[in-house]
């Protein structure tokens, strides 16, 4: 009998928690019993932190997705989380380079990017939330739909090959 493995999932919102259901939580689901996603942008620090420390305290596992932003590189931005969330543990923070929107376009083929009538990005480290905002063709009735599309799309060895924070997070998590 193993014991009951409970993983909670901070993402930053819908986007983020979209793209997790979608691609990553089959994986996760293989290794834990239960998991919960809770988005932390409407949340008060203060609430998270405590929270966090609530969840190690029952021994449960956590990952915490932010996107880089304007942070100089991946230490500097687990380092300014770290300084918000006292609790947090270094090894617990995923760093999405760019942002999720690069994380999406980074699990299409050349194929499915043709079909979209979308860029073929060989490498998608560095687009924006903008750049992927005006990626999207009028045949999307909303930003949603196409993210959506992207999803049904989605590859997880060739977003592996096309975004290095993706990579180093599921070989990391040996997904």
């Amino acid at each position: 009998m193993h014991s009951y493995k409970l993983l909670f999932v901070w993402v930053e919102g819908n986007d983020d928690e979209r793209f997790f259901n979608k691609v990553l939580l089959p994986k996760f689901q293989r290794k834990y019993d239960n998991i919960k996603v809770i988005k932390y942008a409407q949340m008060k620090k203060e609430k998270v932190n405590n929270f966090i420390k609530s969840i190690k305290a029952m021994g449960a596992d956590y990952l915490y997705f932010a996107d880089i932003n304007r942070a100089p590189s991946i230490t500097a931005k687990k380092e300014e989380i770290q300084k918000e969330y006292p609790n947090i543990e270094k090894d617990k923070i995923v760093v999405v380079v760019r942002e999720i929107e690069s994380w999406y376009l980074a699990g299409l083929n050349s194929k499915a990017c043709k079909q979209l009538k979308i860029k073929d990005f060989p490498d998608t480290e560095n687009v924006t939330k903008e750049r992927f905002n005006a990626l999207i063709p009028d045949k999307f009735a909303s930003r949603i739909d196409f993210m959506m599309e992207i999803l049904k799309n989605f590859s997880i060895e060739i977003a592996k090959r096309k975004n290095r924070s993706f990579r180093d997070f599921i070989e990391k998590h040996d997904c």
